[in-house]
């Protein structure tokens, strides 16, 4: 995969785990190899600001996902895409975490970028229990390959 990280967040991330994550998932969900993805990691304004302007919803949330040529899972065989980008922002992450430490917790919303970009949503009970089974697995399975 081709996937460009920027992290202009001022705070200190782990950008090769996430990196490598996201070419996992997006490996494990069948996208094409040499599709591409960026990935953006920014303060609570910048979060902000994106969250109302695209999502029309006030303050910062945690993760954004801007799907681009809507590729979907197993569609390695149509050939590469730009499969879009992903926000995160691990300030208000850090303040949302149940989990352990902010590293898992990015791991996590990156899986659930990933996701959002290839088409899955949680706005139903039964898609929240399919999306979020999903990225359980691939999360499972990146850590025990890692």
């Amino acid at each position: 995969m081709n996937i460009e990280i920027s992290n202009q967040s001022g705070i200190t991330c782990d950008e090769d785990s996430i990196l490598d994550l996201a070419d996992f998932a997006l490996t494990e969900m069948g996208i094409h190899h040499e599709s591409e993805l960026n990935i953006r990691i920014v303060d609570e304004d910048v979060m902000t600001d994106l969250h109302v302007e695209w999502m029309g919803l006030p303050g910062p949330t945690d993760v954004l996902s801007f799907p681009m040529d809507e590729l979907k899972p197993d569609s390695a065989s149509k050939g590469p895409g730009v499969v879009g980008d992903i926000v995160l922002c691990p300030e208000f992450a850090n303040k949302s975490t149940q989990l352990k430490t902010l590293a898992d917790e990015l791991h996590l919303l990156t899986v659930h970028g990933v996701l959002h970009l290839l088409g899955f949503d949680h706005a139903e009970l039964t898609e929240e229990k399919a999306m979020f089974s999903l990225q359980e697995k691939i999360l499972t399975k990146w850590r025990a390959n890692s």
